[in-house]
């Protein structure tokens, strides 16, 4: 993925984050464990971005670099 596409993905999944904690404070939060998987693909997303910012794996234009846990198959 490149830059553009991580930093999109990873605004998506905080929002979606954002959405679940709330679900939670409420108490209708139905999968808990999609939080808890979500956060980690966010440090995932994150690590890669500082990895390329600090040009330890320089991200290449249109290479796959994160495996979602959405894409995942169970």
């Amino acid at each position: 993925m490149t830059k553009e596409e991580l930093l999109q993905r990873k605004s998506e999944m905080e929002e979606e984050q954002f959405n679940l904690r709330l679900q939670k404070a409420s108490k209708e939060l139905d999968n808990p464990l999609r939080l808890r998987l979500l956060k980690r693909d966010i440090a995932r997303i994150n690590t890669i971005l500082r990895e390329d910012e600090l040009k330890i794996r320089p991200l290449a234009p249109g290479e796959e670099k994160v495996n979602s846990s959405e894409e995942k198959p169970e």
